[in-house]
């Protein structure tokens, strides 16, 4: 328990609790100095005292003992108001004659209710005036947040190079950013809300009519889209419907991904060319082997008496002379001056993302072991990329009937070369001599992976070996590193 002049917390200092400040007056006893409350209780009590013992037995001034105790009640607690009212009340009876002790008696305990009822109104309208001034201070501090959050969220939204908007359960636009009337094609003195995304967007209307189990459905689509003006363009939007008492909502970001699209296809195109040309050269390699087999026969041939003057032997040595030359075809290296040097991390981080799942569909480690520092290389991403992942298939395939299934790629610098080790925990090679020859037989597929993978590194000057390895496979992919203004860029 506490004393019965024990002071409660300080109360922090308040500031104006409306901005009307209707009560100026109770806010500055509220927040006065401790001091200076006692001051003026003991200021009034001297007054009241006074004024008591002039006047004389005649005129009972009881009421005014009311007024010493009202500054008291704001800092004090209800012990201390009590014993307050004790003493205001025993001050009065001893200024003021009675004609009996009972009636003494019944001043005194009247005096003392009223006294210590007054105080704990008082301190009662104190606390509750604190609360309320907290209330507002809290609210305000909220709505200042409240708006702080809103004014960032508007400028996050318009200054998004990505469209954002919600729509009705009709897909009307209720609300959007800049990028939303970029994205359809509208012109300035186009009003955005209201406006219907059926004719640019109808995947999203569809989505606004499919009935779902759950309240709320979340997916990513990627479709296509028409402006006002008819133009055509690809759209990737990320989107969730949700549910209020006004009906159902959408609420999407959507951003034009057309430039992307097309760079993709024309990069898929030019691999698939540069594939195309490998698998030529292979085929046209093994064509010569077969033409210069056919020639070493014909050559012998010749020797047999008769033969010299049959047309149809001649004919036969023509034909062997043109298949030749239509197998001529060589693989030509890629020019190194076409190639820009290429961030080896993010190519490796890249491949991660893609080959992790099917790994962890087979209970396989994917490790990847990158020093802190790795130098730009001379290589084109999307190839590079494509003869790792082959090799990552092939090690998939390596190690389904293993216990043990590990997929591990380490980096090597050196000599002005960057090798790419990749390393499982597979079955290994029966006959490393014949890994990189096209057309092979029990190959699952054709046979050109690892045949393609290396003619790939080759035509950046790279290159694609096998190494011997205690458990599994161990391949290396030689990268030649890339100078940037004459430093080798880390």
């Amino acid at each position: 328990m506490r004393l019965p002049f024990a002071f409660p917390p300080e109360r922090p200092k308040m500031e104006a609790l409306n901005p009307q400040r209707q009560f100026d007056l109770i806010d500055r006893l509220l927040t006065a100095d401790r001091k200076l409350l006692i001051a003026l209780s003991f200021s009034l009590l001297v007054l009241v005292v006074l004024a008591d013992f002039i006047e004389g037995a005649g005129v009972s001034l009881g009421v005014l003992y009311v007024f010493p105790i009202l500054p008291l009640s704001i800092m004090l607690n209800r012990w201390g108001i009590g014993i307050s009212a004790l003493f205001l009340a025993a001050v009065r009876v001893v200024l003021t004659t009675y004609t009996s002790e009972l009636e003494t008696a019944m001043r005194f305990f009247m005096s003392v209710v009223a006294y210590a009822g007054t105080g704990m109104f008082v301190a009662e309208l104190a606390r509750n005036r604190l609360m309320m001034g907290e209330h507002y201070r809290e609210m305000e501090k909220q709505q200042a947040l409240r708006r702080e959050a809103e004014e960032h969220l508007r400028a996050l939204a318009e200054s998004s190079p990505a469209a954002i908007f919600t729509l009705d359960e009709q897909a009307r636009i209720l609300s959007g950013n800049r990028a939303t009337r970029q994205l359809l094609g509208l012109a300035q003195n186009d009003e955005l809300p209201g406006h219907s995304v059926v004719p640019h967007l109808p995947v999203l209307a569809d989505a606004l009519r499919l009935e779902t189990r759950s309240q709320f459905f979340r997916t990513a689509a990627q479709c296509q889209g028409t402006r006002k003006d008819g133009d055509l363009f690809v759209a990737q939007i990320w989107f969730s419907t949700y549910q209020t008492p006004q009906g159902r909502r959408l609420a999407a970001i959507a951003v034009d991904s057309s430039e992307e699209a097309r760079e993709r296809e024309e990069q898929n195109l030019k691999q698939l060319l540069d594939n195309n040309r490998i698998v030529a050269a292979a085929v046209s390699h093994e064509i010569r082997n077969v033409c210069s087999a056919i020639s070493l026969v014909y050559e012998n041939l010749r020797r047999t008496p008769g033969l010299e003057e049959n047309q149809d032997f001649h004919a036969m040595s023509h034909l062997v002379e043109a298949l030749g030359k239509i197998a001529s075809t060589e693989l030509q290296s890629k020019s190194p001056s076409t190639l820009a040097p290429l961030d080896l991390r993010e190519v490796l981080n890249h491949l991660r993302i893609v080959i992790e799942p099917s790994w962890d569909e087979i209970g396989g480690d994917v490790r990847f072991e990158l020093p802190a520092s790795i130098p730009m290389v001379v290589a084109d991403g999307f190839g590079l990329t494509q003869a790792l992942l082959n090799l990552s298939q092939n090690s998939l395939r390596a190690v389904e009937a293993s216990a043990h299934k590990e997929f591990r790629i380490s980096l090597t610098q050196g000599d002005g070369k960057v090798s790419i080790v990749i390393e499982d925990s597979g079955t290994g090679v029966s006959d490393p001599k014949r890994l990189f020859e096209p057309f092979q037989q029990g190959a699952q597929r054709v046979g050109l992976g690892l045949y393609v993978s290396r003619a790939i590194l080759r035509s950046y000057g790279g290159d694609l070996r096998y190494e011997d390895s205690p458990q599994g496979c161990r391949f290396v992919a030689e990268l030649r590193t890339a100078a940037v203004r004459g430093v080798q860029a880390a």
